[in-house]
């Protein structure tokens, strides 16, 4: 079928919306209808050449929508269920057999391979033959329409707004599930949140769900830490006017617990180590260019503190959405308040805005049907 993609031709070229063919879903495969798609930074840096996707190709990995279309041997899902596009997996390695499918031991495939991981290469074309890469998370959802795996798929209550669930795929599920399923905070325990984005934000509303007595924001910008307290923060520290890792110590009375790197900034990763002590844990979980590197002071590591990467939270995406979704419907979780919407068209003002710290999470709004966006052809 034809759809609109904004498709990126180069590294650090723009994003044109193009007419593309799109595969029809085979075994296993299920085709959705986008309604929404937020933008991460992840997408940012692969555009960049940061993250080795190939291109041209389409990115977008936080898709919602409606099923259009099932292949064969789909059970589960029917057209127009609603649903979120979650992260991809194999299902059959040893990682996600234990339970860890965001650490499928193909996950480079699975992310970055601009195709089917499956096989049967990418699923997106020209008008005229030549292909694109697809898949982009297992979804290239910067495109009216998505072509995935039904195991992907997280089903949406109908009660819910659908165009705000995407997010749910990335950006706020990492966040709350490292949180929820890494850190899980003993009752007193002391976080310090560095970068209050969207990943940040959704890890101090997760700890504000659990027995943490100390959520700390750290940022250099006073609206994000503002709104970190109206979320749940218990206390913020500008990054550009004070001594960081001192004022942590200050306010937990010494190293705290767990320090949550949310920037994928090297200094700031140094600071977050620095900010727990014997037996802490120091969680990096912002995405740095490849092959970045940092160093740490072998000594006070070695006295029990623990680096530990965390990719999407962890966990699976049905039971981490899922619940996340549910405590945003009790009132107890309102990722709606970092959200702004932008029109399809304008995926690069809202990823502009984003990078500029104007917009926690931009949210593209896709063409209602029979409704076209603006074509480059």
């Amino acid at each position: 079928m034809q759809i609109t993609a904004a498709l990126v031709e180069e590294r650090d070229g723009p994003f044109t919306l193009t007419e593309l063919e799109l595969d029809d879903p085979g075994p296993g495969e299920v085709l959705v209808r986008l309604t929404a798609t937020g933008i991460c930074h992840t997408d940012g840096l692969a555009r960049h050449g940061d993250l080795p996707f190939p291109l041209p190709g389409v990115l977008g990995h936080e898709g919602a929508g409606t099923v259009a279309a099932v292949g064969p041997g789909v059970t589960g899902f029917a057209e127009g269920d609603p649903v979120v596009i979650g992260w991809p997996s194999c299902g059959t390695c040893r990682n996600c057999r234990a339970g860890e499918p965001r650490y499928c031991l193909r996950l480079a495939e699975a992310l970055c391979g601009g195709g089917r991981l499956g096989g049967g290469g990418t699923a997106l074309r020209r008008l005229n033959g030549d292909p694109v890469s697809s898949h982009f998370f297992g979804q290239s959802s910067f495109a009216t329409h998505s072509l995935t795996t039904a195991a992907a798929l997280v089903p949406v209550p109908r009660d819910l707004p659908l165009e705000l669930m995407g997010p749910l795929a990335c950006g706020v599920s990492t966040g709350a599930g490292a949180v929820f399923n890494t850190v899980r905070p003993q009752a007193g325990a002391q976080l310090v949140i560095f970068g209050v984005g969207t990943v940040g934000l959704a890890a101090i509303m997760a700890a504000r769900n659990s027995a943490a007595t100390r959520i700390i924001a750290v940022d250099r910008h006073a609206s994000r830490l503002d709104l970190a307290r109206e979320l749940g923060a218990t206390d913020t520290i500008d990054a550009g006017k004070d001594d960081v890792v001192g004022a942590v110590h200050d306010l937990c009375g010494g190293p705290a617990d767990y320090a949550l790197e949310c920037t994928g900034v090297l200094d700031v990763v140094r600071q977050a180590a620095d900010s727990v002590g014997m037996l802490g844990t120091c969680l990096l979980i912002g995405g740095a260019p490849a092959d970045a590197e940092f160093a740490l002071d072998h000594l006070s590591t070695l006295w029990g503190k623990r680096i530990v990467g965390v990719l999407g939270g962890g966990g699976r995406s049905q039971e981490l959405i899922t619940a996340v979704m549910s405590l945003y419907a009790q009132g107890r979780f309102p990722f709606d308040r970092l959200v702004e919407y932008f029109d399809f068209a304008d995926v690069q003002t809202a990823l502009d805005r984003s990078y500029a710290g104007e917009v926690v999470k931009p949210i593209l709004r896709m063409p209602c049907p029979g409704r076209r966006a603006e074509l480059v052809r």
